[in-house]
């Protein structure tokens, strides 16, 4: 071909070539200009309707006029077969762009939001891509971007049985279009496909321009494919702790496995990257602060200050996560670090946080000795450290001054008008406080024992303290777990009652003693002041986790699913390690009936599952939540497995055998599900309400022992 003339273009050489033919550099000897020549493949040449219907749509994408989509010129004849015209672009194709660790978010930026802008111009007029990847994306030399084969690309059609040349795709249901490792569910399917076909390719695309990698992982082209319909990508904040956490929920939405869910419009997708855009420029091009801080190191004497060291660190994630502006990694997330990774970078990658406060604690007698540094986790550099030699009953004023150092090293901005971010710790016994730490440490075990233990602590505590509010809390949310989950006695009722109401007298400003407030009344199907108490909670500190969390139980046992599943997503949102909300929050979308987003739920909360498990193997309840997750996505086998294990576990725990009657539940074994159900609550549970709304045990309603299970629940009322 090359030194052929064609009508009035000589080609001059050969560019490239692929699925949808050969591409020539062409001299338009009537306009004196340079233009790209594509010839069209021979098996369209030979078929007159896909010729027509090729012509038709090529014409419909010429009348496209956008800066970052290739104009196509003109669509001729000769004799070599039909050929197009189109811009000639002087640049790089973005799979050449992109190395192996992304782009920096500026470029990223630049081609995203041109990418986004191309694709809601063509949609908007009824144009839709369909094989969307980095080889047909260019970047000129100036920067400029430019969308090769728009809407040309579904022409290509693949019979069944076909050899399909690099992984190939379909243009009509049962057939595939595309490349594979940047195509949709719904083509993979062979499904019929609408404009949010694209926006998940362009997912893909953007993910990889994020982090150099592709989000879908496979050997071979069925691998590939049963990844994009099951696995749910690594975050790109786990893949980079440096790029900003809003841009992780971008793509995490253009990644969804249903259509439903992705960005309804590629101009939504572009307002939201312009979004970020405008953000990191209010920052001055970086991402919103985040920190994670560690349990502190016990270099005492006798080693047996390991409570004081998580209270600390605890006590300083309260403070933290207060500040607006600030992210700060959640308890669960960054004690599950403890002893197992000292490098700050390789925390910083798990946690997905710009910079770790980690430090120690010697305490002898009366003093105390607490060291604390915080770390860069880009470049390993101490951003602020400190020694503190002082008196326990200074332990408070460290608190506060090391919260305040934070602030001004991430250089956090202050409150409205200058207002200090940090409340400083309220002045309680130091000996009280003591007890209250150990408290809390044994309270996190979510274990009987556990809780009985925290609960003679914060008795303590208020011996010493009788005005300590946090401690009557710390009872209250103590005895109704116990109520909830292992002794259902209604002693447990009345002295959650009696001190979540202390609490509040003490303390009619912490969000944390309404939440126990709430929690304890609506145990007494209190419900009316069950919401008052919540909302103070919320209007007190709207990022409270344990109030949304608790808010939504609570709601589910009224029979008020859609308000739960409002709290649940914000308590998932508020802490997305957190294994429960997501977990609930999937259920309560079960039980509405929406199942496609009850799925995607069910992945999502899976995921966070397995994340936690990976150093708490042995967490009974993660694993039982797990298994639930298993059974609604169909993976019977995988249900079960996880539901033994739990068992096996814990297997005299009221909540693990409720949570294995569900599992059954959803698998049709009625009986072994009810037989769960049985032990459960002859063991101890007694939520009444929530057994009452539960959708899991909807298969076993009708069954008569169900009815007879909840007449004993009643009469131990």
């Amino acid at each position: 071909m090359i030194g052929q003339t064609l009508s009035h273009y000589k080609v001059l050489d050969k560019l490239g070539e692929g699925g949808m033919g050969t591409v020539y550099l062409a001299e338009d000897t009537s306009l004196n200009r340079k233009v790209a020549l594509k010839m069209l493949p021979a098996q369209m040449a030979s078929d007159p309707e896909r010729l027509e219907r090729f012509q038709r749509e090529a014409r419909a994408v010429a009348a496209l006029n956008h800066p970052n989509i290739v104009t196509i010129y003109s669509v001729e004849e000769s004799e070599h077969g039909p050929f197009i015209t189109m811009e000639l672009v002087n640049g790089k194709s973005l799979d050449r762009v992109i190395s192996p660790t992304g782009l920096p978010i500026k470029e990223f930026l630049s081609i995203a939001l041109a990418l986004a802008d191309a694709l809601s111009s063509a949609h908007e007029k009824g144009i839709t891509h369909r094989d969307l990847k980095p080889a047909n994306i260019m970047v000129t030399v100036d920067g400029r971007v430019k969308i090769l084969d728009f809407g040309l690309a579904k022409q290509q059609v693949v019979a069944p049985g076909d050899d399909i040349p690099d992984m190939a795709t379909l243009t009509r249901e049962g057939v595939v279009i595309g490349t594979v490792p940047y195509m949709s569910p719904e083509q993979v399917q062979g499904k019929a496909l609408d404009h949010t076909t694209d926006i998940f390719s362009v997912g893909i695309i953007l993910y990889e321009m994020a982090t150099g990698k592709r989000p879908f992982q496979g050997q071979t082209p069925a691998e590939l494919v049963s990844s994009i319909l099951r696995d749910s990508p690594r975050p790109v904040n786990d893949v980079s702790a440096a790029l900003p956490t809003s841009l992780g929920g971008i793509i995490t939405r253009c990644l969804a496995k249903e259509s439903g869910r992705r960005y309804p419009t590629a101009r939504e997708l572009y307002q939201s990257l312009k979004r970020l855009e405008n953000e990191l420029e209010t920052t001055g091009g970086k991402s919103a602060p985040s920190i994670a801080v560690l349990p502190f190191a016990d270099l005492s004497p006798e080693k047996d200050q390991d409570y004081f060291c998580e209270g600390l660190a605890e006590e300083l994630i309260n403070a933290l996560v207060k500040i607006e502006g600030l992210r700060v990694a959640s308890r669960t997330s960054a004690f599950q670090i403890k002893g197992t990774v000292s490098d700050a970078g390789e925390i910083g990658r798990r946690l997905n946080v710009g910079s770790v406060l980690g430090g120690s604690v010697r305490k002898a007698g009366n003093r105390l000795r607490v060291t604390a540094q915080l770390t860069d986790v880009a470049d390993g550099y101490h951003l602020w450290s400190e020694r503190y030699d002082r008196n326990l009953e200074d332990i408070f004023a460290i608190q506060d001054d090391i919260a305040q150092s934070i602030v001004q090293a991430l250089k956090v901005t202050l409150g409205p008008a200058g207002k200090p971010v940090i409340e400083k710790a309220a002045k309680v016994d130091v000996q009280a406080y003591d007890y209250y730490l150990k408290g809390r440490k044994f309270f996190y075990q979510f274990r009987q024992q556990g809780f009985e233990f925290a609960r003679q602590m914060f008795a303590r505590a208020i011996v010493i303290d009788p005005q300590y509010a946090r401690a009557y809390a710390g009872v209250a949310d103590c005895c109704s777990l116990l109520y909830m989950y292992f002794d259902s006695r209604t002693e447990n009722l009345k002295e959650a009652d009696a001190a979540s109401r202390k609490a509040v007298e003490i303390d009619p400003g912490s969000a944390e003693a309404h939440a126990s407030r709430g929690l304890a009344v609506s145990l007494r199907r209190e419900f009316d002041e069950a919401r008052v108490e919540f909302e103070t909670a919320l209007r007190l500190d709207p990022r409270n986790f344990e109030a949304h969390y608790l808010y939504a139980r609570s709601l589910v046992g009224q029979g008020k699913p859609e308000e739960a599943a409002e709290h649940f997503r914000r308590a998932c949102e508020i802490n997305p390690e957190n294994y429960d909300a997501p977990s609930l929050y999937a259920q309560t979308l079960h039980g509405l009936g929406r199942r496609a987003q009850s799925e995607a739920a069910y992945r999502q909360a899976l995921e966070v599952v397995k994340k936690h498990l990976e150093l708490n193997p042995d967490d009974s309840r993660a694993i039982n939540l797990g298994a639930v997750c298993f059974a609604h996505l169909g993976e019977s086998e995988e249900a079960a497995k996880w539901a033994g294990r739990a068992a096996i576990v814990d297997p005299d725990n009221p909540s693990v055998l409720y949570n294995v009657a569900c599992v059954y539940s959803q698998l049709g074994e009625v009986e072994r599900a009810i037989d769960c159900l049985e032990q459960s609550i002859t063991s101890g549970m007694g939520q009444r309400e929530w057994i009452e709304n539960d959708p899991d045990l909807d298969p076993v309603r009708e069954h008569p022992r169900f009815a007879t299970l909840m007449q004993r629940l009643n009469e131990m009322d």
